[in-house]
């Protein structure tokens, strides 16, 4: 199947929705998944996607557990693509990124200001 990257200049926003978690190969044998290339565990965070006035949340998988990230944080995605699939009758869209990280917070105005008093 086609990979298609998406452009993330093009939101608004992008916020943490649900903390990483890792993702289970096997529900079985509790065998967690990962990346064939890195042999690193797979995560996968909640994140909101805001673009004007719209809002989607998608579960994005990523090699390795992105530190830091806590629910409402905006965060940078590095490398997202959103691969569609098709198995035994079910379909949808899974997305993956190379790096999710947190964005430094930014000292408001008045914070600033206070900082030379």
């Amino acid at each position: 199947m086609a990979t298609l990257p998406i452009d993330t200049s093009k939101y608004t926003a992008i916020i943490c929705a649900v903390p990483p978690t890792p993702r289970v190969a096997n529900r079985e044998t509790g065998q967690l998944r990962v990346d064939r290339d890195t042999g690193r565990t797979v995560y996968q965070v909640g994140l909101c996607l805001m673009s004007g006035g719209s809002a989607d949340v998608v579960n994005v998988s990523v090699a390795g557990e992105p530190t830091g990230l806590q629910l409402g944080m905006p965060v940078q995605v590095r490398d997202l693509v959103a691969t569609p699939w098709e198995n035994e009758g079910r379909h949808g869209i899974a997305f993956r990124a190379s790096e999710i990280r947190a964005l430094a917070a930014q000292p408001s105005s008045g914070a600033a200001a206070n900082k030379g008093a």
